[in-house]
C-alpha cells in the first residue's frame, strides 16, 4: 500500500499544461475567469442590438475623427473576444489608457464586422 498523498489539483499536471500554453493563451484565460467578479458577459457572447455590461483591459486608445468631429476610440478585450468602445466628441479620457481595466456598459451594434459600442458608460477597475 502506497502511502504517498494525492496529487493537488492543477500539480504535476497543471505545471506542464502552464508549459505548454502560451503566454497570451494564459492571460485570456485569467481575464475570463475575473468577468463574473466584475458581474460582466463575455464578449463573444454579446449579441447585436442588445445592451450589454463588459469587462477588460483596454488594448489600444486612439484618436479617430467620425463626420468631421473628435472620437476617441479603445479596444477592449476580455480573453473571449474584442469590442470597440467609442466616445464621441471626445479627445481624451483622464485613466483611458491601454493596459487599463474597464467594465462598460451599452449598446452593442456592428460596424465593419466589429462589435461597437458608442458612448458607454464604464468604471475604471483596480489593476492587480
Amino acid at each position: 500500500m502506497s502511502t504517498q498523498e494525492p496529487v493537488k489539483k492543477g500539480g504535476l499536471r497543471g505545471f506542464f499544461r502552464r508549459l505548454a500554453t502560451s503566454q497570451a493563451e494564459l492571460e485570456a484565460a485569467e481575464l475570463r475567469e475575473d468577468l463574473e467578479s466584475h458581474g460582466a458577459t463575455p464578449i463573444a457572447a454579446c449579441g447585436e442590438r442588445q445592451r450589454f455590461c463588459v469587462a477588460g483591459t483596454l488594448r489600444t486608445v486612439t484618436l479617430r475623427p467620425r463626420g468631421g468631429a473628435p472620437a476617441l476610440e479603445a479596444e477592449l478585450y476580455d480573453g473571449s473576444d474584442v469590442i470597440d468602445l467609442v466616445w464621441l466628441g471626445r479627445r481624451k479620457i483622464v485613466g483611458i489608457e491601454p493596459g487599463r481595466v474597464v467594465r462598460a456598459e451599452g449598446l452593442v451594434s456592428l460596424q465593419d464586422g466589429r462589435k461597437v459600442m458608442f458612448n458607454p458608460r464604464y468604471e475604471l477597475r483596480p489593476t492587480g
